[in-house]
């Protein structure tokens, strides 16, 4: 039984963790919540999925604290009501509100607990979680006292793009850059990119495939028509959701984004240089840890969303743009942190440990 939800962080490793469990004919089901990008993305899958009445309650406000222990209350009776009926042989929790109460329910049964957590800063689920969990993984060394490193699940078709050597082999033209802020995009990054690409002269300028995030789509387009710049030419492509990202990877020679767990495995996955620009109000500002990885490798360069401007933004890209050589240095570096076999690794132990 699967344990996650909430974000996209939380999800999709689990979902890389599904593809593999199901080459072993597993039967799965699913703890999530209604709110979270499981709602969605868990029955495409054909996977039951039963809801949960928890809530996350950090940086939410008194009010979320109030009813923080009714809501738990009721989620752990929800959690052992689908216990008693699924009868897992182990539960695998992958972070989010969603894996608290689950976890509980699991250990009163007496089911295996197997956690896997994706940032660089352990989140209060998964730290109380391993406390009784009977294998703990992590997606970046050094995170939990129990945890072994096995990098975070990524799907297939990243984990197996070919290396940036043989991606980048006989390309010419002006470098392609891939923006993206996530799944649902990134206000901070969508608002200053077209006036950062207006200053840089067009005869060097990069080619740019951007995702904004459904909700921030139309907003976007009309920043870039006010710098008088046409957002669906050849040279610019300003999209919503990007369907396929190891297409989007495949492509790109360099990419500005957010620091997020799943984020960063993929950037060394496909094996990509990157800005990062961390979301500055992550819990525990996780995203700029986890992000201080691949910048101490030489895989990125981080700038702060507080200390971002239109100017600073422009230099970096008519730098590193310019420079084919460090592209390519900085995409081998970040492959040399990748780990391909996660999704493997995390299925594996669920096998084993649910064998005993």
């Amino acid at each position: 039984m699967i344990m996650a939800g909430g974000t996209g962080g939380h999800v999709f490793p689990a979902l890389a963790v599904v593809d593999e469990l199901r080459k072993e004919n597993v039967v799965l089901a699913w703890l999530g919540t209604r709110r979270g990008i499981e709602a969605e993305l868990v029955p495409e899958q054909h996977i039951d999925l039963h809801y949960l009445d928890i809530e996350g309650i950090r940086g939410r406000g008194l009010g979320a604290l109030l009813k923080a222990p009714l809501l738990l209350l009721r989620s752990i009776v929800q959690s052992l009501r689908v216990i008693s009926q699924f009868k897992p042989e182990v539960v695998l929790g992958m972070g989010g509100f969603a894996s608290g109460p689950g976890a509980i329910a699991a250990w009163l049964k007496r089911v295996p607990i197997v956690i896997h957590e994706q940032n660089s800063i352990a989140g209060t689920t998964n730290r109380v979680s391993a406390l009784f969990a009977t294998k703990v993984m992590q997606g970046f060394p050094n995170t939990l006292k129990r945890g072994e490193w096995c990098g975070n699940p990524v799907r297939f078709d990243i984990a197996n793009l070919p290396s940036p050597e043989t991606r980048f082999a006989g390309r010419t033209g002006k470098a392609r850059v891939l923006i993206v802020g996530g799944s649902r995009g990134a206000l901070a990054i969508n608002r200053i990119l077209p006036e950062a690409l207006k200053q840089i002269d067009e005869a060097i300028r990069s080619e740019v495939l951007h995702q904004t995030g459904k909700i921030h789509w139309q907003d976007t387009i009309e920043l870039y028509h006010a710098q008088d710049l046409n957002p669906q030419s050849e040279q610019i492509k300003v999209i919503d959701f990007i369907e396929s990202m190891a297409s989007a990877y495949e492509w790109a020679d360099f990419v500005i984004c957010r620091a997020g767990a799943l984020t960063i495995a993929e950037l060394t996955s496909a094996g990509l240089g990157s800005l990062l620009i961390p979301f500055p109000f992550a819990i525990d500002d996780h995203q700029t840890a986890n992000g201080q990885l691949l910048v101490s490798r030489g895989a990125a360069v981080m700038i702060q969303q507080s200390e971002l401007s239109a100017e600073q933004l422009a230099e970096q890209l008519v730098e590193i743009c310019g420079d084919a050589e460090k592209r390519l240095d900085m995409a081998l570096r970040a492959r040399e942190l990748a780990k391909n076999s996660a999704a493997r690794d995390v299925a594996r132990i669920c096998m084993e440990v649910s064998c005993g």
